[in-house]
């Protein structure tokens, strides 16, 4: 590259005369100057679209916590171990999925199960919960049965590029999927999601992560904003939405209903997707 004498002319002056040029921020798709935010789009802005709730990088400006309340009392042991209860003795799940390790992994999800009222944010857990619970069958699986036979790999994601001898099956409670997941993820929690995707099944603190991370990215604020149990599913599996998979939708309802139940909490509208 070349660079004409005039332009490092000025730079120079620049330096000189104390006046800093902007810096650059890294963050998980953007290198935006200092004081632009970073879109989880990859964009650079200033407005509620780059700062607000999609903000990624840079002097992000989401809304606090609307309420106070203490997401352990509500996942207590009795819950999780409740979960267990129907899964078989051998599952190797088991001394996997702890509530030790939920626990620590949501200090870093501050709005996890703290949107709105108490009652939506009972409502949020139980979603949560009804999810992990239909993905693992009740806490039992880490990877998704025959998961090796499938392919994952979306090669159109090409800032995602597929590994050789890399599968890309579903892992950890939430069953992350797909190359474009495991890559996006892995920049946001700080692991290589593209060269060693199986890290998901073999440390319970990075599983537990990415099932916060894919449920804050992709289900947290439109379940926040009212739309409802439904919209979760879609976000989480779409394919069994509008008639594609009725019984695997039901399930997912069926544990989410039980939830709220147990919380205290009505279901609230729009359970299907």
């Amino acid at each position: 590259m070349k660079t004409k004498l005039s332009t490092l002319l000025f730079l120079g002056v620049l330096f000189l005369s104390g006046i800093l040029l902007p810096e650059p921020v890294a963050s998980q798709k953007c290198n935006c100057a200092r004081g632009l935010c970073c879109s989880k789009y990859g964009y650079c802005g200033t407005d509620d679209a780059y700062c607000g709730k999609d903000c990624r990088g840079g002097p992000c400006s989401q809304p606090a916590p609307q309420n106070n309340v203490y997401v352990p009392g509500i996942v207590t042991q009795a819950f999780f171990n409740g979960i267990f209860a129907s899964a078989a003795s051998n599952c190797p799940g088991r001394g996997f999925y702890t509530r030790d390790a939920f626990l620590r992994v949501i200090r870093d999800y501050q709005h996890f199960g703290r949107s709105g009222s108490v009652a939506d944010s009972k409502r949020e857990i139980a979603a949560f919960f009804a999810h992990v619970t239909h993905e693992t069958g009740h806490f039992c699986y880490i990877e998704e049965i025959d998961g090796h036979s499938k392919n994952y790999c979306d090669n159109s994601k090409t800032q995602y590029p597929c590994k050789p001898r890399k599968s890309y099956h579903g892992r950890g409670p939430i069953q992350l999927s797909w190359n474009y997941n495991y890559g996006s993820a892995g920049e946001s929690l700080g692991f290589d999601g593209l060269n060693n995707p199986e890290i998901v099944a073999t440390d319970p603190m990075v599983s537990f992560k990415t099932a916060l991370w894919f449920w804050m990215e992709n289900a947290h604020w439109d379940f926040a904003s009212g739309k409802g149990f439904g919209a979760t599913i879609r976000a989480i599996n779409g394919n069994e939405c509008d008639g594609g998979n009725r019984a695997a939708m039901n399930s997912r309802v069926n544990y989410y209903t039980n939830y709220c139940r147990q919380f205290g909490v009505a279901a609230g509208d729009n359970l299907m997707c």
